[in-house]
């Protein structure tokens, strides 16, 4: 029974995506019981061994959920978002936890199976159904799914059993190779597939939780039915408005079902169709090839619509009767990442820059992180973070690879709203294992990712991982280990997308060491494609001015959040004062907050250091009152962010994007991110979406003694309009006249002279009719924060607090 059902859930993970509840499928989410107790030496994997623990504790759970919620819930924990709370869930990773389930049996007529389906299990688990083994979990990422057919009670009740084990105790299972210990990423993440970032992060707590964290359903399918559907722009021509379109259908169908079994292929718009045929099936995979007519093509934000149709395969027999559906929508459309293997510093640089539909487009966006530690609530946190995205207009999104791979409600979100997603792999800051099992791994993981979300037309890239290849190179740097060596990300995953997904561009790492880069020495120069961290000091400095990047895909800055935030993630006495004031040093829970992973380890801690010392840089001191700390650090991010984007789209087209680090926290804690855990707007927000309009005017900082006044266009009309430059507190005219921005390009409009001592400059445009209004801040740190805060408000741009 056992090895039965491995071999029918590697079937079924490939076809999950297709398939959607039916109206008489059983949701089996609500409430479940948890049992919990410290896993044994010998873990506990059967409901024999368990009925045989005394010590096990047993509470109510809700599903989809993640244990820790429930101890909440029961009084057994206090919540983990407030101080130092989360510490107190140490001794919870050592724990082994069981789900109970009781449920009837559906209604299955003749010819249907049932299938248990398992949206997310964290993570290392065993599944039992009227104590029958029916499967084992690994993988905290992907969806699992059981044939459970024969194994349910007829007209009874059934009892089903999800047995959790410790993911950190059962990480000493596995021998370490010498580059995998020691890097950022805890050693206890290498060898489990779990959300990297559960197990301690700058930017998200330690916290290694455990549970059942999306939808648990049976799901009646027919013996005949659709396991998977794959759409695919093979070619376009945008000035006929055509298109070439393949469809690749794979079913699971008995034989006798062949040659008296047929599929209804059909595309529409808006509700009308415009295609429609039908394929008679004699085989379990076929292929459809469309000619499409006046099309209407997938553009990312402000290049074009975002346009979708409504893809629908239908499996019907004889009688016309519908077997079996699959329905998504689809976005006609083209990607290619036109990009260099290097720098070449003797003539013109590289190249980083995704093209659309023939068209090179200009990335401005964010990263996205973990929605929250607990897992189990992203899904309604979603939309309302989503929400921050489109508000800043990012035509791009960069999944984090320390994160958990989102839901379809994401991308359809991205679909809709055209904006472009680069998606990691799930791996992060280290060197994972070369061996065969881990391989494996890996390899059914990208299957199960890749052939879920390859439909969405906003999915643009896939990358190997987050920052393995530069994590050699921090703590290994004396040994000068090539990461082009690598078999995971230069291997197992490239052919997963070779053959799953042959359309999309795939990078290997971000930044990627290629083996040009890696033989002329590593350097930062030789990269197309950067993360600028760096020292953190002052946000103008040689290290970010001099970058040579074509494109920055992290990039950030400190702020803390506003005071209604601190006021909510610290206890009553530990908001202010910020620092003890016998010690001079950070209170302990704005160590904690820093995010500080264990509470006597100062890994990352120091974090709260980096922002007093920006603060100083740019205002000479950091305020003793606590409000005025708040606005100093926002306005120090603020700027900074807000000279990055206009750097690298005043450079363009020889720089082609810029996805800043990040648009919001994951967990209440003091951060990059420009909105807090609960969606308070820093400064750095309202910053950022008024330089990422399709079309802005700014300023750039002096060269050769002159300040370049810019208009880019990142849309496909020319444009044009008006635009007048003051000095905020003189109220001189420095500059005023018409200006045009042709389609996707960027003009100088003028060279202001060089500005002596400090102050404001006020931008206010009028660009195809519509008001647009800027600031820049010249002159030389420190600033006053007061006359600073005093010429923003002048403005009358942003919301100041």
């Amino acid at each position: 029974m056992k090895k039965y059902v491995k071999l029918g859930l590697a079937v079924m993970l490939i076809g999950m995506s297709s398939l959607g509840l039916r109206a008489d499928d059983t949701p089996l989410n609500g409430t479940w019981e948890l049992s919990f107790f410290p896993q044994p030496k010998r873990p506990i994997t059967s409901p024999e061994e368990l009925a045989g623990v005394v010590a096990a504790q047993r509470i109510a759970a809700t599903v989809p959920g993640n244990v820790e919620l429930d101890l909440l819930k029961a009084g057994l924990i206090a919540d983990p978002m407030i101080g130092s709370n989360v510490y107190a869930l140490r001794k919870y990773e050592g724990y082994q936890w069981c789900y109970t389930k009781t449920f009837s049996t559906p209604g299955v007529k003749p010819g249907e199976r049932v299938r248990l389906v398992f949206g997310g299990i964290d993570c290392l688990a065993e599944i039992w159904l009227n104590g029958t083994h029916i499967g084992s979990a690994s993988n905290m990422f992907i969806e699992h799914a059981y044939d459970v057919t024969d194994v349910l009670k007829a007209g009874g009740e059934n009892t089903l059993q999800v047995i959790i084990r410790s993911a950190v105790i059962e990480a000493q299972q596995y021998m370490l190779g010498t580059f995998s210990v020691g890097n950022f990423a805890a050693t206890e993440s290498t060898y489990i597939r779990k959300a990297p970032h559960a197990y301690g992060w700058d930017i998200m707590p330690r916290l290694v939780s455990a549970g059942l964290w999306r939808d648990v359903s049976l799901e009646v399918i027919n013996e005949a039915h659709i396991v998977n559907t794959q759409w695919m722009t093979s070619s376009i021509d945008l000035e006929a408005k055509t298109a070439r379109v393949f469809v690749d259908v794979q079913l699971a169908i008995p034989f006798e079902k062949l040659d008296r079994t047929q599929a209804r292929i059909s595309l529409s718009r808006g509700g009308k169709v415009v295609h429609e045929e039908k394929v008679r099936v004699t085989s379990h995979a076929f292929r459809g090839i469309i000619e499409l007519q006046d099309v209407a093509f997938w553009w990312p934000r402000g290049y074009g619509d975002p346009a979708l149709y409504d893809a629908n395969v239908a499996l019907e027999d004889e009688e016309g009767n519908v077997l079996s559906e699959a329905e998504c929508r689809v976005g006609i459309r083209t990607v290619h990442l036109d990009r260099t293997e290097h720098n070449d510093m003797e003539n013109d640089y590289g190249r980083f820059c995704f093209v659309v539909n023939g068209e090179p487009v200009f990335a401005r966006g964010t990263n996205w992180v973990p929605l929250d530690a607990l897992h189990s609530r992203d899904a309604a946190l979603l939309d309302d973070a989503f929400q921050l995205m489109v508000e800043a207009n990012c035509n791009m999104v960069r999944c984090w690879g320390g994160n958990v791979y989102e839901d379809h409600r994401f991308f359809d979100l991205c679909d809709e709203n055209g904006i472009m997603v680069w998606q990691d792999f799930a791996m992060g800051c280290t060197f994972y294992p070369q061996r065969d099992d881990f391989a494996r791994m890996i390899e059914e993981e990208a299957t199960a990712v890749v052939t879920k979300l390859r439909n969405h037309p906003s999915l643009v890239l896939w990358a190997g991982n987050n920052e393995d290849d530069v994590a050699l190179r921090w703590t290994l740097i004396n040994f000068n280990i090539d990461p082009n060596r690598d078999r995971v990300s230069r291997e197992v995953l490239p052919r997963v997308i070779y053959e799953m997904d042959p359309t999309r561009p795939f990078l290997p790492s971000s930044p990627y060491y290629s083996q040009q880069v890696y033989d002329e020495g590593s350097h930062d120069d030789l990269l197309p494609e950067n993360h600028l961290w760096g020292p953190r000091g002052y946000y103008k400095d040689a290290y970010y001015t001099q970058a040579k990047a074509r494109f920055v895909s992290e990039i950030g800055y400190h702020g803390l959040p506003n005071r209604s935030t601190l006021e909510k993630m610290f206890t009553k006495d530990a908001v202010n004062p910020w620092l003890d004031g016998k010690v001079g040093l950070w209170n302990d829970e704005w160590m904690t907050k820093a995010v500080r992973p264990f509470p006597d380890e100062p890994k990352q801690g120091g974090r709260n250091d980096l922002m007093t010392n920006q603060v100083k840089i740019l205002f000479g001191s950091v305020p003793a009152d606590l409000d005025n700390f708040i606005r100093a650090s926002q306005a120090v991010q603020a700027e900074a962010m807000k000279f990055f984007v206009e750097k690298w789209r005043g450079d363009k087209p020889e720089r082609s994007g810029i996805i800043w680090w990040n648009i919001r926290d994951g967990w209440p804690i003091l951060s990059d991110a420009v909105t807090d855990y609960y969606n308070s707007k820093k400064l750095a927000f309202h910053f950022l979406k008024n330089v990422q309009e399709n079309v802005c005017v700014f300023i750039n900082d002096a060269k050769a003694g002159k300040h370049p006044l810019v208009a880019v266009n990142d849309t496909r009309k020319d444009s044009g309009g008006y635009v007048t430059v003051t000095d905020i507190a003189s109220g001189k005219t420095l500059y005023q006249g018409d200006f045009t921005v042709p389609a996707n390009g960027k003009s100088v409009i003028s060279e202001l002279p060089a500005l002596q001592g400090q102050g404001m400059l006020l931008i206010r445009c009028e660009i195809d009719g519509k008001p647009y209004t800027n600031h820049y801040l010249y002159g030389e740190p420190p600033f006053n924060l007061d006359t600073y805060y005093e010429l923003l408000g002048k403005t009358n741009i942003y919301a100041i607090n």
